[in-house]
C-alpha cells in the first residue's frame, strides 16, 4: 500500500530540537503509524535558524495576533520568519496530506496555546506562528496536535481527513474531470452524510455543475467544502442514521432474524453499548454475501486501513 506523506513536528518523533534540547516522543506516532506513513519531521524553529539549545519563545501582545518574542530577550521577535516558513511549507510541500504539531508550542499549537498580555493573567487562545501561517495557506488541510490524539473520536476524525485528503490527491494527479468529481462523490456519499444533511446537499449541487462549470476552480471549492464538513466529528446520532440507511438496501436480501440482529446492534451502538466497528463489520459481512456495487464502493466501511483500529473505540 501506498505509504501516505504526514508532517509531524520533529520533537514528537524524538529528535532532541526543543529549546533545552530536549524531545517530546510520541511511540504512537513512530511505532504505529510509522507502518502506514511517511512521516516527514518538521522544526520550524530550528528551520528559521535557531539553535539548540535557544531561549524559550512565547506568545505576547493581543490574543487574535499575538507576536512570538523571545522568553528571556524582548527583542527577538520571529513572528513574521515563522510565517514565512510556514506559507513555504505549505507551497513546497504540496504532497503531505496532514500535519501533527506540537501542542502548546509558540510556533506549533494549533489552539488554545497561551498568550501573555501586559498586567494579565495568561489566556489561552492563541495558535503558534507557523502553524497559523500553513492552516492559512492551505484551509482544507488536516492539522491536529498530538495532545488531542489520544481523543478517540478526535483521532478517528483526523487520520479519516488524512485519507479522504490522500484519495483527492491521487485523483488530482490523474486528472480532474467531470466524472471523475462525481465518481469521488458519490463513493464518499456515506462518510459526508454522516455529519449532516445540509453540507451533502450542497455538495451535491455543486456536483450537479460539473458539466458546465470551470472543473478546476469547482474542484477547489468542492474539496474545500468536503473538507470543512468532515472537519466536525460525526456523533453517534449521526452515525446511527447512516447506518440504518444503510439497512434498508438489505431489505430483501436478507432474512428476517439477520436483519433484526442488525437493527440490534445499531440501536446497540446508538446507546453507547458497543464501539462503531461492531454494526460496521456486521454491514461488511452481509455486503460480502449479498454483493451490491454501489455499496462496495463506499469509504464509509473502509474510510482507512482496518488495522489503524480507530473505530474500535467511538
Amino acid at each position: 500500500m501506498e505509504k501516505i506523506r504526514l508532517g509531524v513536528s520533529s520533537c514528537l518523533l524524538g529528535h532532541p530540537v526543543r529549546f533545552d534540547g530536549g524531545h517530546k516522543h510520541q511511540p504512537f506516532i513512530t511505532a504505529t503509524l510509522a507502518q502506514y506513513f511517511d512521516v516527514v519531521p518538521l522544526c520550524p524553529e530550528l528551520a528559521i535558524g535557531l539553535g539548540v539549545p535557544r531561549q524559550s519563545l512565547r506568545l505576547v501582545g493581543r490574543p487574535e495576533r499575538p507576536r512570538v518574542i523571545g522568553n528571556k530577550d524582548p527583542g527577538l521577535d520571529v513572528t513574521d520568519t515563522l510565517a514565512d516558513y510556514g506559507r513555504e511549507v505549505a507551497a513546497q510541500q504540496d504532497d503531505i496530506c496532514g500535519y501533527i504539531v506540537k501542542k502548546d508550542s509558540p510556533s506549533c499549537g494549533m489552539a488554545r496555546v497561551r498568550v501573555y498580555v501586559d498586567g494579565q493573567m495568561p489566556q489561552r487562545a492563541g495558535v503558534g506562528a507557523f502553524t497559523r501561517a500553513l492552516m492559512a495557506a492551505k484551509p482544507w488541510l488536516p492539522v491536529e496536535e498530538e495532545g488531542r490524539l489520544n481523543d478517540a473520536v478526535l483521532r478517528e476524525n483526523f487520520f479519516e481527513r488524512v485519507y479522504v485528503c490522500h484519495r483527492w490527491q491521487r485523483l488530482l494527479r490523474v486528472g480532474l474531470t467531470p466524472a471523475a468529481l462525481v465518481r469521488f462523490h458519490t463513493a464518499h456519499k456515506y462518510l459526508l452524510m454522516s455529519r449532516a444533511q445540509d453540507p451533502y446537499r450542497q455538495l451535491g449541487r455543486m456536483v450537479a455543475r460539473a458539466g458546465c462549470a470551470d472543473i478546476q476552480r469547482l474542484g477547489e471549492d468542492y474539496f474545500l467544502a468536503v473538507m470543512t464538513a468532515l472537519k466536525r466529528p460525526a456523533n453517534r446520532k449521526r452515525h446511527s442514521n447512516v447506518l440504518y440507511h444503510l439497512l434498508g438496501y438489505f431489505k430483501r436480501q436478507l432474512p428476517g432474524r439477520d436483519r433484526q440482529e442488525l437493527a440490534g446492534l445499531i440501536e446497540a451502538y446508538r446507546r453507547g453499548r458497543v464501539p462503531l466497528v461492531v454494526p460496521v463489520t456486521l454491514l461488511k459481512h452481509h455486503l460480502g454475501r449479498n454483493g451490491d456495487r454501489y455499496l462496495a464502493g463506499q469509504y464509509y466501511f473502509d474510510p482507512y486501513p482496518p488495522e489503524l483500529s480507530l473505530r474500535n473505540s467511538i
